[in-house]
């Protein structure tokens, strides 16, 4: 090989040397266990504060879920459920084990997270809250084994409902 081919691929070989070296040291820099897209979402999802039983570990669970997919948790421990739901307009049939706020907006049990995202994106008019009524296996928090078909119900101050989301066909 002549001299000119050889500078010619020890410069580019040093090239790519130094390129390599430059991507291993940006990815050292970044936060072990999460990407750089949850680490975002963390940063700016929505806040939510869950009032749950002390003794609830489902929605312990539906938290993590909750902050795994981009939201701000904040848990309040209660012994009194009835009454947080009450306060907020749900209606018995809605009922479940937590309640949980973002505004002014009433999220009952196990809703899942993009249902939650999608609802704050286009929120249906005169509505106050979503609820999934009950404890269903297989929604968010309550991933058990089982699946079973469920679905998220809009909810107005009065008490109508409307179908807002369905989850079927395990």
């Amino acid at each position: 090989m002549n001299t000119k081919k050889t500078a010619l691929y020890t410069g580019v070989a040093a090239i790519v040397l130094t390129a390599g070296a430059a991507t291993l040291a940006i990815q050292a820099d970044e936060p072990t266990g999460s990407s750089p897209a949850v680490a975002t979402a963390e940063a700016t999802g929505p806040a939510i504060t869950i009032y749950k039983n002390p003794n609830c570990g489902c929605c312990k669970s539906w938290a993590e879920y909750l902050e795994a997919n981009g939201f701000k948790t904040r848990i309040i421990e209660t012994d009194n459920l009835n009454e947080i739901m009450k306060t907020h307009g749900v209606p018995r049939e809605l009922a479940s084990c937590h309640t949980a706020l973002i505004g002014d907006l009433v999220i009952e049990g196990h809703v899942p997270a993009e249902d939650i995202l999608a609802y704050l994106k286009k929120p249906l008019f005169n509505t106050i809250g979503l609820s999934v009524p009950g404890m269903v296996q297989g929604s968010p928090g309550m991933e058990t084994g089982r699946k079973e078909n469920y679905q998220v119900i809009a909810f107005t101050a009065n008490g109508q409902q409307s179908v807002f989301r369905e989850h079927k066909d395990y």
